[in-house]
Formats: C-alpha cells, structure tokens, sequence
C-alpha cells in the first residue's frame, strides 16, 4: 500500500492568509512537480491533529496529474498538489507540511498543517481536495515543507472561479457546474 497524504480540514487560526515566502525547491529533493488532480478513492484516515477534523486521507493509487496548470477551478472534487522525490534514497521523515491560504470556513482559517515523510524511492504525493462548498476560497495557496525549520520546498497555486478555466473545471467530469 502506497501511502500519500491528502487532507480538506482547516487548522483554526485567525489570521489574513499570508504566503510565506517566494517558490522555492531544496537540493534534498531529486524531483519536484506540481499539478491538479481529480479525486481519488480513499482507503481510509490517518490522523493529523493540527486540523479541524483531525485526520487526513490515504490513498493506494496515486492519481496522476490532469494539468500541470497552478491555476486551479474552485469546484468541488479537484485536487492540486507536489509530488516529490528526496535526493537520498532513505527519504525525508518528520516533514511538516503548511498550506497557507485565504481565509475560509466559520473560523476564517488561513493555515492548515500535518505530518508526512517524502520517498526518496519514488515520488511522494501531497495534496489538497477540495471536498465541501467552503473550502472553495479563491486566492493564492502555498504549499510548504520543511523539516525542522529547513524549507524542503514551497510552491504557490492560485484558485479561480471555474468560469476562468473552464477546461479545467471540467477535466474531472464537473461540467455541469459551469452551467
């Protein structure tokens, strides 16, 4: 079983989403690649206490990317995310994953954070879905990693109104949502 890491609960902190820094890839990765992806079955949870539901999704099958676009339709059931590859062929492990973004949800959170490692056997795919209405916050996302204060990399997506990319929102079969 393949473990990816896949989360859609908010960690509650009020604040403006802030990005928090230029892009950036460290040398301790071997690969490096961002896109949007259409939901995948989930098998189950994994616990991930700094969100408001406290868990995130596993997945066996690695989805594969539908656009290597970084902008992204805000429509229920798509996905963007990295999938990266460390250098050393032991991995990375603790790696904290931060994504900033506008503020959503009753609580307007702006930072959402868990736990995961990257492979340095094949690429580790980290990624956000959206799964309910409020999540639906157009703006810009970052995606950070870092392991014990050392940014592994950040990479920044910008969520728009699906009638701005009409392709995209539809790539995942939600056409209907644009009518």
């Amino acid at each position: 079983m393949k473990w990816c890491t896949f989360f859609f609960a908010v960690f509650p902190v009020v604040a403006l989403a802030q990005t928090t820094g230029p892009e950036k890839v460290s040398a301790l990765l071997a690969s490096h690649e961002a896109g949007i992806i259409c939901a995948p079955p989930t098998l189950g949870t994994a616990p991930a206490p700094d969100t408001v539901v406290g868990t995130t999704h596993l997945i066996d099958v690695e989805p594969a990317f539908v656009s290597t676009n970084r902008r992204v339709p805000a429509v229920v059931g798509i996905g963007f995310g990295i999938k990266a590859q460390a250098s050393d062929v032991s991995g990375i492990p603790e790696v904290t994953m931060t994504i900033t973004h506008p503020p959503m949800g009753k609580a307007k959170a702006t930072v959402q954070t868990f736990q995961t490692v990257i492979s340095g056997q094949t690429p580790s795919l980290t990624f956000y879905q959206f799964d309910f209405d409020y999540e639906l916050v157009e703006g810009t996302w970052q995606m950070e990693a870092t392991q014990g204060g050392v940014v592994i990399y950040r990479t920044t997506f910008v969520v728009l109104p699906p009638e701005q990319v009409p392709e995209l929102a539809r790539i995942c079969g939600f056409g209907e949502l644009l009518s």
